[in-house]
């Protein structure tokens, strides 16, 4: 069963609320051993949670390649980076030393053998039992403040993650600020307004 602390929802994901709560195994491929990761752990922290379809697949080893590589900006920024998907710890320990593209993976792998939290997220094919490109991203008070879902075949970019988180803790940081399409640090934020309705431009020059 899932993870039911008060700071998480019991509810499907939806975008700024509480996200879903979790109690899952995971393979630690940094010790080469097991361990459990619950979503009351993760309280007061920034958190992705990464779903991929599947353990010896394809574009999937590719993503979590992408995803490993970008480890110290992830780290610089606060954020706890957790794969996951609907295989075993056994799978992912299995892939893990086979596939050339996940050597020196450094994340929690969870495994969500019983589908009960990709069904949760919202993304799970209750045919296959297999979860789809989901990316989440979880603010330190547990809400949902990024949802990302892909087709099958096309793979994700960590770059542009790492962009919209550093979107949101700006807006964190910041409230009553937002950040216009393709905003990066530096650039300038809107305050909404009414009174900017229809002037937006004279605001970002």
């Amino acid at each position: 069963m899932s993870c039911c602390d008060t700071e998480y929802s019991f509810e499907q994901v939806k975008i700024d609320t509480l996200a879903p709560g979790f109690d899952l195994p995971a393979y630690d491929p940094i010790k080469d051993d097991t361990t459990d990761v619950s979503s009351h752990d993760l309280h007061g922290k920034w958190t992705v949670l990464f779903y991929y379809p599947a353990d010896f697949t394809f574009v999937c080893p590719t993503e979590l390649k992408d995803m490993a590589g970008a480890k110290a900006k992830f780290d610089e920024l606060g954020v706890t980076v957790l794969a996951a998907s609907t295989d075993t710890v056994f799978s992912h320990r299995a892939w893990v030393k086979h596939e050339g593209l996940m050597k020196n993976f450094p994340y929690l792998m969870l495994a969500d053998h019983n589908t009960e939290i990709a069904s949760a997220y919202n993304i799970l094919d209750e045919k296959s039992g297999i979860a789809g490109r989901g990316t989440f991203i979880i603010d330190p008070e547990g809400i949902c403040r990024g949802i990302e879902v892909t087709s099958g075949p096309l793979g994700r970019n960590s770059d542009e993650l790492i962009r919209k988180i550093e979107a949101l803790q700006f807006m964190a940081a910041n409230p009553g600020t937002a950040c216009p399409a393709k905003w990066a640090l530096g650039d300038k934020t809107l305050t909404p307004s009414i009174k900017i309705a229809g002037e937006v431009e004279a605001q970002l020059q």
